[in-house]
């Protein structure tokens, strides 16, 4: 198995899933963004099932490695995940985005691996939709605004050709707002992380807007298995992973004080244009094709995050 991305947030738990079921697995991160850290106990592992590549995945060499460890599934989560970048930096977006999966994608034709797992982006792909068509599905249209989204909706073109041209099989799922641990509050992190860090300290969190903006908040852990699914199903298909369930960022907030221990009100600031008002996924058909479904509560993700932010402290 390779993960590329596997220094991050979802990839680091990914291998540490992979791992757990026996297999070997090679990790692919330039640690941009990624941290050694999140390979720790990966890493401590006797049996020494992991190999480490510091290679960014924009490389030529990346078809090289792929050649010489011939993966038999490639999980593809190395990206530029952060919107904001991509609408300052729409070229970097593309070369990470676009071209690192074009390299991922030769590699997988040339070694000969039999699926390519792609990270997709639900909270982009699909645009600005009409509140009253949530939970999405799969067949409404992409439309997506972002740089981001649009280089995302190119990657999955890209699988489908390769797939018809070359006979690459994939899987692509279309995530909601990942959270859980090891989600770094300082990068392009999301908002479950901000909120933990400013709560063990005891600090009042920052709402932006009136706070009645929702997402589909899933559990990293209910990734992870979606993931791991996709290695021997759901060949050929776009898959929504996530809850269906819209949260207010007011009602986040006021959970995760809870967890804490925290009575401190939020904090209100003015709304950062270009924010996606509602989002939700509907994760039907990756319950058909993959047997998955989200089983972590809101509650108990978010008090697991705390417990995280609080031992790192």
């Amino acid at each position: 198995m390779m993960v590329t991305g596997g220094a991050g947030f979802i990839g680091s738990t990914l291998v540490d899933r992979l791992l757990a079921e026996g297999h070997g697995v090679d990790v692919v991160d330039d640690l941009s963004t990624g941290t050694l850290a999140n390979l720790a106990d990966a890493r401590r592992q006797a049996d020494r099932a992991l190999t480490f590549h510091q290679l960014d995945v924009r490389s030529p060499e990346m078809v090289d490695l792929m050649l010489r460890r011939r993966p038999e599934v490639v999980f593809h989560l190395a990206a530029q995940a952060d919107v904001r970048v991509s609408v300052a930096r729409p070229v970097f977006d593309a070369e990470v985005n676009i071209l690192g999966t074009l390299r991922v994608l030769e590699g997988a034709r040339s070694s000969g691996a039999a699926r390519v797992v792609f990270a997709a982006s639900g909270g982009t792909l699909y645009g600005d939709p009409d509140p009253t068509h949530l939970p999405l599905g799969e067949s409404h249209p992409q439309h997506p605004l972002s740089p981001y989204g649009v280089a995302k909706k190119a990657a999955i073109d890209y699988l489908l050709s390769y797939r018809e041209l070359h006979a690459v099989e994939f899987a692509a799922l279309a995530l909601a707002n990942v959270y859980g641990p090891r989600q770094d509050p300082h990068g392009e992190a999301g908002v479950v992380a901000i909120f933990a860090e400013r709560l063990v300290r005891g600090e009042p969190v920052t709402i932006y807007g009136d706070g009645c903006q929702t997402r589909d908040f899933v559990y990293v852990d209910d990734v992870v298995d979606a993931f791991a699914r996709a290695a021997t199903r759901g060949g050929g298909l776009l898959m929504n992973i996530g809850t269906g369930k819209q949260v207010s960022v007011n009602d986040l907030a006021a959970v995760m004080a809870e967890a804490a221990g925290v009575a401190a009100p939020p904090v209100y600031q003015p709304e950062r244009p270009g924010e996606l008002r509602h989002n939700a996924l509907d994760a039907g058909r990756a319950g058909i094709h993959l047997g998955w479904r989200p089983w972590t509560d809101l509650a108990d993700g978010v008090a697991a995050v705390i417990e995280h932010v609080r031992s790192r402290a």
